[in-house]
């Protein structure tokens, strides 16, 4: 029997093959490896400060406990919160970028006609995280009295009292004017880049009322700072018991509340996805969370993905026709 030893080409080839075999192995073990495996990036289309930042923040710490990573808000402000919501778009769809937004974002597509975006169809459902109502709230040195007071004054002076709101286009623009159309009054919009700003210069005195999403003014409200006029919808909410609902005041159907998601860009990993919603649902089951939430007059989201997805459809359409009758348009 004649025994062959391997030419040094051979060998050559035997080598190749086995450095592919544990590069292979390696990229397996990397694919596989659990998510997340470094911080994840949440992408908060607004400036600090705002009703979205109320609820990301709180959400970013029981994260932090709950799987040992980071969940680094990145505040992208501007548009109506367009601006961030684009970015969040075109992010790289590897679980490790999320997008929390907001009710302005169903509101969005019937004020902007040339988004580089679709909420519904660039975006995957994870969460709806909170639901509050809106409030009219005022600079209590600048509008003295209650609600009845207040509408006497906008009567007799139309236009004269400015309102401000988190941008053209977002729920703070549609609550002044859908305000405007079933009172018959006239006061005028002042946009900024986002709640947090608006609500500065309402409390220097720069403007003298704002409808703000109960997240974002609770503290203000109760600090002092600000003076809470009315609460949107047909009954008070738990947080702000002395505040008159809509109903109570004449107007039955004056309905506006601030809802906050999370999203993922279409394409991320669907492992990342079920594991992001199951993390979600720890952090809001928490204490901590549940009474972060009721201060702030939030009801807690508890729909499933494919429920928020059409969640989110049906407010897309709901607020087409709101823009349509209030005739809103951006400033």
């Amino acid at each position: 029997m004649t025994l062959t030893h391997p030419t040094r080409s051979s060998r050559r080839d035997v080598l190749r093959l086995a450095a592919a075999s544990l590069a292979s192995s390696s990229l397996l073990g990397q694919a596989q490896a659990p998510w997340p495996t470094k911080p994840v990036t949440v992408i908060v289309p607004f400036p600090a400060g705002g009703g979205t930042d109320a609820f990301a923040r709180p959400l970013s710490a029981q994260f932090a406990k709950l799987t040992g990573k980071q969940l680094i808000i990145d505040n992208r402000g501007g548009a109506g919160g367009t601006v961030g919501a684009s970015m969040a778009a075109k992010a790289p769809p590897d679980g490790y970028t999320l997008f929390m937004g907001a009710v302005h974002h169903a509101i969005a597509p019937s004020m902007y006609p040339k988004l580089d975006y679709d909420i519904e169809k660039d975006f995957v459902p994870l969460a709806l995280l909170a639901n509050v109502p809106q409030v009219l709230v005022v600079n209590p040195k600048l509008v003295p009295g209650d609600f009845k007071d207040f509408l006497a004054q906008v009567r007799k002076q139309p236009g004269r009292m400015n309102y401000a709101s988190a941008g053209s286009g977002t729920s703070h623009h549609l609550a002044g004017e859908l305000f405007k159309l079933q009172t018959q009054t006239f006061i005028t919009h002042i946009p900024y880049r986002g709640a947090g700003p608006a609500l500065g210069d309402l409390i220097a005195g720069n403007v003298e009322m704002m409808f703000d999403g109960l997240g974002s003014s609770a503290a203000h409200i109760k600090g002092g700072r600000i003076k809470a006029l009315m609460v949107s919808g047909p009954k008070r909410n738990p947080a702000f018991p002395d505040v008159p609902c809509a109903a109570e005041l004449g107007l039955p159907d004056y309905t506006v509340s601030t809802w906050y998601g999370l999203w993922a860009p279409k394409g991320a990993p669907a492992d990342a996805q079920a594991r992001i919603v199951d993390e979600v649902r720890r952090a809001l089951a928490t204490d901590e969370l549940k009474a972060i939430w009721a201060s702030n007059g939030a009801e807690l989201g508890n729909l499933t993905p494919a429920q928020f997805g059409n969640f989110v459809s049906a407010e897309v359409k709901r607020w087409a026709g709101v823009v349509k009758t209030s005739g809103a348009k951006l400033d």
